[in-house]
C-alpha cells in the first residue's frame, strides 16, 4: 500500500501570529501520526516562522510555488534554492489557480518541476481539468496533455521523485466535490498514461492525491479508492480541526487496511 500523503494547502490566508496559532495546534494533535504524510504549505512571508516551530516533528513543509532559475532580476519570484534554504521539503506546482490567473503553461510547470528536482524538492504537480472541458467530453484528453507535456524529458527515476495531484478546477473552493467514483476512473487513467510512459512498477509507486473541496466528512470514502493516496486540501486546511480530522481519519483508515491484510 502507498503511504498517503496529506498535504493542506493556505493559499493567500494567514499572517504571522495565525499561522503560528495553527501550525502550533497541529504539531500538537498530529504528533504520533507516523503512517501518514503530513505537509502544510504556507505563504512565503511565513514560511521561516512554521519551518522553526515544525522543526524535528513528523509535519513537513512546502511552498506554494517556485520559479524556475536559481537567482538573477526576477522582482517577486522564489528560487528553489530559497525555499531549500528555509526549511522546505516539498512544493505545489502547476496549481489550477496559477494557471488560470498567472497564465502558466504545461511548459512552464516542466520548467518548474526541473528547478525544484535540481535542489532536492518534491514537487507536488498539479492536474486537471475545468467544468467546460469535463462537460465537453475532454477531460481524460486535458489530463492526458497535462502529463505528457509537463512530466515531458523526465526520466522514470526523476518521475518517481513527485507527487501528482489530480485537482477537478470545478471542485476547487467550489463546495463542489468528484464523486469518489468520479475521482478513482480519472485518477486510474493517470496512473495508466503513467504506465504507458514509464513502467507499471512506477505507475504502481507513483502517491496520486485528490484535490477539491476535500473535508473531513469526504476524506474516508475518497482514499478508500485503490489509486487515490491522500489530498491536497484547501480551505479545510486553514482550520487545526478540520486538518486534524482528515489526518485521523486517513491514518485510522490505513491502520484498519493494514489489520484487514494481516488477518
Amino acid at each position: 500500500m502507498r503511504k498517503p500523503i496529506i498535504a493542506g494547502n493556505w493559499k493567500m490566508h494567514k499572517t504571522t501570529l495565525e499561522a503560528i496559532n495553527l501550525v502550533n495546534a497541529l504539531k500538537r494533535e498530529l504528533y504520533n501520526i507516523e503512517n501518514v504524510d503530513i505537509v502544510v504549505c504556507p505563504p512565503f512571508t511565513v514560511l521561516n516562522e512554521v519551518s522553526e516551530i515544525i522543526q524535528d516533528s513528523n509535519i513537513a513543509l512546502g511552498g506554494q510555488d517556485v520559479f524556475w532559475e536559481k537567482e538573477g532580476a526576477f522582482t517577486g519570484e522564489v528560487s528553489a534554492r530559497m525555499l531549500k534554504d528555509v526549511g522546505c521539503r516539498y512544493v505545489i506546482i502547476g496549481h489550477s489557480e496559477r494557471r488560470k490567473y498567472f497564465g502558466e503553461t504545461d511548459e512552464i510547470v516542466g520548467k518548474k518541476i526541473r528547478a525544484a528536482l535540481k535542489e532536492e524538492l518534491i514537487p507536488i504537480v498539479c492536474i486537471g481539468e475545468s467544468l467546460k472541458q469535463r462537460e465537453e467530453g475532454k477531460t481524460f484528453d486535458i489530463v492526458k496533455g497535462q502529463i505528457r507535456q509537463g512530466f515531458k524529458d523526465l526520466s522514470e527515476e526523476e518521475f518517481l521523485k513527485l507527487i501528482i495531484a489530480y485537482e477537478p478546477i470545478w471542485a476547487i473552493g467550489t463546495g463542489r466535490t468528484a464523486t469518489p467514483g468520479e475521482a478513482e476512473e480519472v485518477q486510474g487513467f493517470i496512473r495508466q498514461q503513467i504506465a504507458d510512459i514509464y513502467s507499471e512498477e512506477a505507475a504502481n509507486l507513483i502517491r496520486i492525491q485528490y484535490g477539491g473541496s476535500v473535508k473531513p466528512d469526504n476524506i474516508e470514502e475518497l482514499i478508500r479508492e485503490k489509486d487515490i493516496d491522500g489530498a491536497l486540501v484547501g480551505g479545510a486546511s486553514l482550520e487545526a480541526d478540520s486538518f486534524v480530522e482528515i489526518v485521523k481519519k486517513s491514518s485510522a483508515l490505513v491502520r484498519s487496511e493494514t489489520s484487514d491484510k494481516q488477518k
